[in-house]
């Protein structure tokens, strides 16, 4: 059963920015709604990430030789995976389980964050730095995972979803820029500076989580038809696409940094690329509530997949830098574009009373898609992959992605098979499933999709 929460029937208020209480007290009308509140939290929860990254670009790329850091980085990037294949199971049904577990989400990522911040100041020049900085990330997709699940409740309809979404990545913009500029400052002083002042911003994610509306919404285990709904084609080929776009963005992300460190190339530059596709994630994040009134979010997701295999095809021929902060400003536009059409079929298509372990689990599987990304520039062979053939990659990986997902919106409205699912009948078997299974920890092998809900949803 579905209960409700703990605040008036909500409508819309735009002098609000969310959802107000609908009363004619001036006392009401001034207090804030639930999505005001829930965007001050993704304010400061984006402001302490910033704050995060930059402490980062200066200890975990730019303070080791690069023949010394491919190894760390490739040996704690497969251990992100594990987290995730263990926390993801267990957040998902706290959060849509517990009354008010969405929101104790909130609050546990913020302060979990703060400490281990306060942890990585005493461990800049050591090696337990690695494990620490990753599982801040973890508790980063934590708060977005919650974040994401919450959204469904504060909106009039299905119709306002991507506008939703857009506006909370456009808030995290503000405050990644809001705390830019002093983190830059604090960071010629220091790392340790940046992180304590991360530390109390995250910590400052506690009280205003707080403040969050507490909603309990599954009161069962998730039914056979609930999970038949996320297994549906829309949302597995959505699913599909946003994969490959998150590894993209790991695969770009270590291409970029390790070419860059190879060139000599001052912090500016990688400053500079991480600007890039933060911009280009704004721009998404400003034209979605326009481009969703023409298209539906279907299409959106399949044209940046468009649009990043065509800026990936021009930036071959130059391949300098200026056209490298192009590619990742077109890959930022298409990551942040694409998770927000994500999020809204999710949020319209899966079962609401199940969203946040459906969250998670797509977390869980983004996030290995993320890591093997990133591993592909990271164990390169002789420690070199060269930048026009991990553009030449990325261009054809974004194109391929982009024929096999129309290909297969075209393929279901039309009653057919769609191109992936013969290219997984044929590839990805039980025997194959079955097989390595066998080989891969209980753990690994929970991620792996199961040839045999095919037949269930064909059945």
């Amino acid at each position: 059963m579905e209960e409700a929460p703990d605040f008036p029937t909500p409508v819309s208020d735009p002098n609000a920015g969310g959802i107000s209480d609908h009363s004619t007290s001036p006392k009401n009308r001034a207090a804030l709604g639930p999505f005001a509140r829930l965007a001050r939290v993704q304010l400061v929860s984006a402001a302490g990430d910033a704050l995060f990254t930059i402490a980062l670009a200066g200890s975990l790329f730019f303070n080791l030789d690069p023949a010394a850091a491919r190894p760390k980085v490739a040996l704690y990037l497969i251990l992100t995976i594990a987290p995730f294949a263990i926390v993801g199971p267990l957040i998902g049904p706290l959060i849509d389980r517990l009354r008010g577990g969405r929101r104790a989400m909130v609050i546990a990522s913020g302060m979990g964050r703060a400490v281990l911040a306060f942890l990585m100041i005493r461990h800049l020049n050591s090696l337990l730095l690695f494990p620490e900085a990753f599982g801040a990330l973890v508790l980063g997709k934590t708060y977005h995972v919650a974040k994401s699940a919450i959204v469904p409740g504060l909106v009039r309809g299905h119709e306002d979803l991507v506008e939703a979404n857009s506006k909370l990545v456009l808030l995290s913009g503000i405050g990644g820029a809001l705390a830019a500029g002093p983190g830059l400052l604090l960071g010629l002083i220091g790392s340790e500076w940046v992180l304590g002042v991360a530390m109390i911003v995250f910590g400052a994610v506690v009280p205003l989580g707080a403040r969050l509306p507490r909603t309990s919404i599954a009161s069962e285990p998730m039914q056979q038809d609930e999970r038949s709904d996320l297994r549906s084609g829309g949302i597995v080929l959505a699913a599909s696409a946003m994969a490959i776009l998150r590894g993209m963005t790991g695969f770009t992300l270590f291409l970029v940094a390790f070419w860059l460190r190879r060139e000599d190339a001052s912090v500016i530059w990688f400053g500079l690329m991480v600007a890039a596709s933060a911009i280009g994630a704004l721009i998404g994040a400003v034209a979605a509530p326009f481009l969703r009134r023409v298209v539906r979010e279907e299409y959106l997701l399949g044209g940046v997949l468009i649009i990043a295999a065509g800026v990936g095809f021009l930036a071959i021929f130059p391949g300098d830098r200026m056209a490298v902060l192009g590619f990742v400003a077109s890959v930022g536009l298409a990551a942040g574009l694409g998770k927000l059409s994500f999020d809204a079929i999710v949020q319209r298509d899966a079962p609401t009373v199940n969203q946040g372990r459906s969250f998670a689990r797509f977390e869980t599987r983004f996030q290995l898609c993320w890591v093997i990304g990133a591993l592909i520039p990271v164990v390169a062979p002789n420690g070199v992959l060269p930048l026009r053939a991990g553009l030449i990659i990325l261009a054809l990986s974004s194109a391929s992605a982009a024929f096999l997902y129309l290909g297969g919106l075209v393929a279901l409205a039309r009653g057919k098979r769609t191109p992936s699912r013969v290219i997984a009948d044929q590839v990805w078997t039980e025997a194959r499933y079955e097989k390595l299974s066998e080989r891969l920890p209980t753990w690994m092998s929970r991620i792996l999709p199961n040839p045999s809900d095919r037949k269930t949803d064909q059945s």
